[in-house]
């Protein structure tokens, strides 16, 4: 998928976000790869499940955590930045730690790693000649913590898999999986960083973004009932509590 927007004033830095598919041998892992030019804006970012390791051209480099609700940021113009976008539940073991402690958080890759691990990376991504090589340092980051981590909770990403196709009750999906509704919530929180009730309307959201992409010409009502909300009120609630923003603004912002 490929989404850029630029502007056409010379000497000015022109923004542009692009995401890419991840290599095949990691789309089970990796929901895309990204590169950016963010060009001095605030970006609002809405909650997805994932967590993002990514690295800006000062030479940070940072887990992005799970997210509960829209959250924004600014850079000086034309900073550029790339990262790569684990699929729920992913990224926890391949960083060793319970995604709850970076809930609404983010942590330096040092921190996670090591000093350095950090130096090493950050050399790294820096010699690289293009934003394209750059991922392509990420995704082989990627590949090698994997080999040598635990794998992901399997019952944590069927409930990502579950809540992101169907419209299932918690204690209904608790039944389905064979644990206790506590069971489930601690597991779904070590995780995701919340529980499966939080995670069900962060991944509702995403059902309704992606409704209103793939038809730009539905009413609020139509993408509030194909997304899985009671109604367009329901709809109005929902995305209030999460972005701060009414769903009109947030599709016109998208």
């Amino acid at each position: 998928m490929i989404d850029e927007r630029s502007g056409n004033n010379a000497g000015v830095p022109v923004p542009w976000y692009r995401e890419d598919a991840p290599p095949p041998d990691q789309r089970d892992v990796l929901a895309c790869t990204w590169a950016a030019s963010v060009g001095g804006e605030t970006r609002t970012l809405v909650p997805d499940g994932c967590l993002d390791l990514l690295w800006i051209d000062n030479g940070t480099i940072v887990l992005c955590g799970p997210e509960t609700s829209a959250w924004s940021f600014t850079l000086p113009p034309g900073t550029t930045a790339v990262g790569i976008r684990f699929r729920p539940a992913v990224a926890p073991p391949v960083f060793r730690l319970d995604a709850s402690e970076l809930l609404n958080a983010r942590a330096s890759f040092g921190s996670l790693c090591g000093d350095r691990a950090e130096r090493h990376l950050r050399d790294r991504l820096a010699d690289a000649a293009s934003d394209a090589a750059r991922v392509t340092v990420l995704t082989a980051l990627a590949r090698d913590r994997l080999q040598d981590s635990p794998p992901p909770d399997d019952l944590a990403r069927a409930v990502a898999r579950a809540l992101d196709d169907r419209r299932v009750p918690i204690h209904e999906l608790a039944r389905m999986l064979g644990v206790s509704a506590r069971q489930l919530h601690r597991r779904c929180t070590a995780a995701f960083g919340y529980g499966p009730s939080v995670l069900a309307r962060i991944l509702r959201l995403q059902r309704f973004l992606r409704a209103a992409r793939r038809s730009s010409a539905a009413g609020l009502a139509e993408l509030a009932t194909s997304a899985g909300y009671a109604d367009q009120p329901h709809l109005t609630r929902e995305v209030r509590s999460i972005t701060g923003t009414t769903p009109a603004r947030l599709l016109a912002a998208a």
